[in-house]
């Protein structure tokens, strides 16, 4: 395929939050923020793209921009993936992980929904054995650091019909009463966004696994510690980790090291549709179940969906439990309880609203 038009574009839509905002981010995060690409072929198809992410999306775009579609607009496609590798190593100099990959992580999305779009088959048959047209997710909560607002939100999430509520609280006393909120059977998940340490984890572990945790996410800094992570894994306390790993050779030593009993690639920022497939494959040569993070709602999240539907080894994905203003494509319309369907069209299925996009693009 010929790469004959590019654009890069930021979309910011606010979202209701009770409390402050602050704290899994260092400052107030009330707002979604899209990093799209938008890509056309030489037969007039369209391609949307998603780079992450949230508060480093103009870092994002000004990458694209000046690094990678410079050497793609114009030129013809045919391995996306080798496209990918190619990219990765003559950009290096500017950061194997961070906004580099961010950066090409979306136009590789934006690729395969153009080769999927040109075969005319929902992007899920090009990718694997896979043909699930109903995917499984948990709520991902916002920290609140607030006992009262948590419980609430957490009896939120279960009304809206989620079995399963990830919390990105660090309070034991907040995430106890969580834990007595939503009863013994609903799955609970913590992440703690590398705010614990080693010492911490094992001075409270009993009181931890009391908790009967589906995982504890990302408990210690730096995240890529796998040797101490691998110290800390237990069968009552089950590790995951991924969401701020980057392509398949990080992801590889981890697996070496046993470093998870879950891993969680973020398709936005791990490189990409063609990154992720190949963890896919090196998780399911390790025996580590598959939990992506996927909490955001562009191309980001229908690339989500088209990978779990094309791999079974994906368990469940993630869902970010806010209230957004507007939507800039359909999901709630997919959802039903925490089952979210799988687009048939050709492509991702990504059809952004263009009234939405238009009121609320900043760049």
């Amino acid at each position: 395929m010929k790469i004959v038009k590019a654009e890069t574009m930021i979309v910011e839509i606010p979202f209701h939050l009770r409390g402050t905002g602050v704290g899994i981010m260092p400052t107030a995060w009330k707002s979604l923020e899209f990093a799209l690409i938008r890509l056309e072929d030489e037969l007039g198809n369209v391609g949307w793209g998603e780079g992450f992410g949230y508060f480093t999306v103009d870092a994002t775009k000004a990458i694209i921009d000046r690094l990678v579609l410079p050497s793609l607009i114009g030129k013809t496609v045919e391995d996306i993936p080798a496209w990918n590798r190619k990219t990765q190593q003559s950009l290096h100099m500017f950061g194997r992980y961070g906004i580099t990959i961010f950066a090409i992580s979306g136009v590789d999305i934006a690729l395969w929904d153009l080769a999927a779009k040109r075969a005319n088959v929902p992007l899920y048959q090009l990718l694997g054995e896979g043909r699930r047209e109903v995917i499984p997710f948990y709520a991902s909560m916002v920290r609140y650091g607030d006992k009262g607002l948590a419980v609430e939100t957490c009896q939120e999430v279960m009304e809206a019909g989620f079995n399963s509520i990830k919390l990105h609280e660090v309070d034991l006393d907040i995430i106890e009463a969580c834990r007595e909120a939503a009863g013994p059977d609903r799955n609970i998940c913590v992440d703690v966004n590398c705010q614990w340490s080693p010492e911490f984890v094992e001075n409270n572990r009993a009181r931890i696994e009391t908790l009967n945790l589906a995982w504890l996410e990302e408990p210690i800094y730096p995240p890529e510690d796998f040797n101490t992570l691998n110290a800390l894994r237990h069968k009552r306390l089950p590790i995951s980790g991924g969401e701020n790993w980057t392509t398949a050779f990080q992801f590889k030593q981890a697996f070496d090291m046993q470093a998870v009993d879950i891993v969680q690639p973020s398709v936005t920022k791990v490189g990409g549709i063609s990154e992720f497939s190949s963890i896919v494959r090196l998780a399911d040569a390790a025996g580590v179940s598959l939990m992506p993070h996927s909490p955001y709602f562009g191309p980001g999240f229908f690339a989500s969906l088209q990978l779990a539907a094309a791999n079974p080894s994906v368990h469940a994905l993630e869902y970010n439990f806010v209230h957004p203003e507007a939507w800039l494509a359909d999901v709630e319309g997919r959802r039903t309880g925490d089952q979210i369907t799988v687009p048939q069209e050709a492509g991702l299925g990504f059809f952004p609203d263009m009234a939405v996009l238009t009121k609320y693009r900043r760049a």
